[in-house]
């Protein structure tokens, strides 16, 4: 049986041991960990602690639950960390995200010891981050090298498709001289054995990556560290000591209302689907993922309100599937203008004559927006769509997402408070809605300025005008 035994090193230092037992060789076996007591606890109060903290780690090593920060690398807390915390605990898209970014982490700084990991390293990767060539989403085309060395080593069209994995169609398209991810270019590249550079060229200029996708690595990193001390593997955190890249505010895309309006204008020419889809966005403000996951069920044509209560994403390799909102604020009901409900219910009839044409064939999905047999709309979808709107149109560049900026930047304009606005949005905090629409709230800042200006330069004219009294 393990027991604990407690040590002082030093004035305020202590080691706790943890007897593990013998190995083959007759060689004790010990579990060690430093504490330091911190500053104003009393003795007594100290002695408590220090006995908890000796019963916390006996039960630690008992249950095979202690990582020794001086024995394990990064790369293995991190795995650690992966498997009793992410994967449960954080959101499927959060979560793929981290995954890709942890892609680049790992191979950087995965071997270091944790309880050796440093400022200065951190510092290092971040600057290695701004180098060109780092970024993994540039396209790539192949040169005529590749068919000549596909020829000289005897591989097929079907043959590469088989060694890469990459479905064959994608082969064909890269053979043909369409662009190709980063990805599938190293891959085929792997299977030639050769590198990237001589049998693609990379379409366009390299660019390094943006100082915000710096910074959304160090977050990650100082969280993955924050854990590492919640969890007693590490004193404290190296990445609390890195000041990451300053990011500089911009203000959020969106039109202003003269374009909103032309760009309604132009949808009485498009798919009654696709045209709904858009006012939805636009009147109610809402996430891309949260238009994709409403259904009927939502809709309330008597009182003219739109409840959000779930989001449809994507995931590469898990497919589409159907997750609460990004928040608990994000379940809300939204009220609607009587244009946006009477497009509305154009769009239900024409829904359920579909679902009438398709027969047997219908899904029977109660979604707003589905696929010709009922089949719940790819999340993507209307983003695609809306972009080639755009560029049709000859519109200003503006993603989907843009129109719900366009919704807040609006109703700022028309003067709705911050708190009505951010219940609108899903925002947990005013203050969310305060520090991404920042821009938006100076601009009738100013003009409240102004109105003082002219009221009291008004004022003071009239003053002026007034004749001496006798």
């Amino acid at each position: 049986m393990k027991m604990a035994s407690i040590r002082k090193r030093g004035k305020n230092s202590y080691q706790i041991i943890v007897s593990c037992g013998y190995d083959s060789t007759g060689k004790k076996l010990t579990e060690q960990k430093s504490v330091k007591r911190p500053a104003g606890m009393t003795d007594k109060q100290w002695e408590r602690e220090l006995e908890k903290l000796a019963l916390e780690f006996e039960r630690q090593v008992e249950t095979g639950q202690y990582l020794d920060g001086g024995k394990i690398t990064f790369a293995e807390f991190i795995d650690r960390w992966i498997e009793d915390y992410a994967r449960t605990e954080l959101a499927p898209k959060t979560f793929n995200r981290y995954q890709e970014l942890l892609k680049r982490i790992i191979p950087a700084l995965g071997h270091i010891p944790l309880q050796k990991l440093q400022p200065n390293h951190l510092l290092e990767f971040y600057a290695n981050l701004r180098e060109n060539g780092i970024r993994t989403d540039v396209t790539y085309v192949v040169k005529p090298e590749l068919n000549k060395l596909l020829q000289e080593k005897g591989f097929s069209d079907k043959l590469l498709a088989e060694k890469t994995g990459i479905d064959i169609r994608t082969i064909r398209r890269a053979l043909n001289g369409k662009t190709i991810r980063h990805t599938t270019a190293q891959a085929i590249s792997k299977v030639l054995d050769i590198k990237i550079d001589k049998v693609f060229d990379m379409n366009g200029e390299p660019v390094p990556l943006s100082d915000q996708t710096i910074r959304h690595h160090h977050r990650l990193i100082s969280s993955i560290l924050t854990c590492a001390v919640q969890w007693q593997c590490i004193l404290s955190n190296p990445a609390a000591r890195v000041k990451p890249p300053k990011v500089k505010k911009k203000e959020a895309a969106h039109f202003d209302e003269d374009t909103a309006k032309i760009m309604l204008d132009l949808l009485d020419s498009e798919p009654l689907k696709y045209k709904v889809a858009i006012y939805l966005t636009l009147y109610a403000g809402c996430r891309l993922g949260e238009l994709c996951g409403l259904e009927w069920s939502d809709v309330n044509f008597e009182n003219n309100l739109l409840r959000i209560r779930q989001a449809s994403q994507y995931i590469p390799g898990q497919g589409t599937f159907t997750k609460p909102p990004k928040n608990e604020a994000s379940i809300r009901i939204i009220a609607m203008p009587d244009d946006a409900m009477d497009l509305l219910k154009e769009y239900r009839v024409w829904w359920l004559e579909q679902k009438l044409k398709c027969g047997d064939l219908w899904e029977h999905s109660d979604r707003l927006f589905v696929q010709w047999n009922g089949k719940p709309m790819h999340p993507t979808t209307p983003s695609k769509w809306f972009k080639t709107f755009i560029e049709k149109n000859n519109l200003p560049k503006l993603t989907i997402h843009g129109l719900r900026h366009t919704n807040a930047s609006i109703l700022i304009g028309e003067g709705v408070d911050i708190q009505t606005l951010a219940t609108r949005l899903g925002h947990t905090k005013p203050t969310t809605t305060t520090n991404i629409y920042s821009h938006f709230l100076k601009k009738p800042d100013r003009e409240a300025a102004k109105k003082l200006q002219n009221l009291f330069n008004k004022k003071g004219n009239q003053k002026q005008k007034t004749p001496k009294q006798a």
